[in-house]
């Protein structure tokens, strides 16, 4: 009898930790590459209607370059300041993102359309830029190191 309880609590103990190793693996798991490049790109909308230039910057290498060389990490983050803090009534919609990863490098292209309802930053009220977005994995997160635009509308 005795020998028949210690069998069965070890048993229940092999199956304990087994059920435990699992659900600590399932946790450690991080998302799919696309995944984590869609929810960059979703925090950076995001902190721009909320007007918080950092939050967009926080996403951007030290060594970005945007439209050709045309604008830096720098300039940019002070393109973001002016027109975020100066103006109350931004909306940022982004459309459908196209993600392709390739090893370390990835591309995202999409849609984002501004809008401004006091139209003082933007006259017609909205515009719609198409951007194809540049990404490289530093460490376990993805970050923006070139983009260019294009003014759909």
């Amino acid at each position: 009898m005795q020998r028949s309880i210690g069998a069965c609590y070890k048993s229940t103990m092999r199956f304990v930790l087994a059920l435990a190793m699992a659900v600590v693996a399932a946790g450690c798991t991080r998302p799919p590459d696309e995944t984590q490049i869609r929810s960059s790109i979703e925090t950076m909308r995001g902190a721009a209607e909320a007007r918080q230039p950092a939050g967009v910057i926080g996403e951007i290498a030290e060594d970005f370059t945007g439209n050709n060389g045309e604008i830096d990490r720098e300039g940019l983050s002070r393109l973001l300041k002016f027109q975020l803090l100066r103006n109350a009534s931004i909306g940022v919609a982004i459309g459908a993102i196209d993600v392709a990863v390739d090893g370390d490098r990835a591309t995202a292209t999409f849609d984002v359309t501004f809008s401004d309802a006091s139209r003082r930053w933007l006259p017609g009220g909205s515009e719609t830029y198409a951007i194809v977005s540049g990404w490289r994995r530093e460490g376990s997160h993805w970050i923006c190191y070139n983009a260019s635009w294009t003014r759909s509308n």
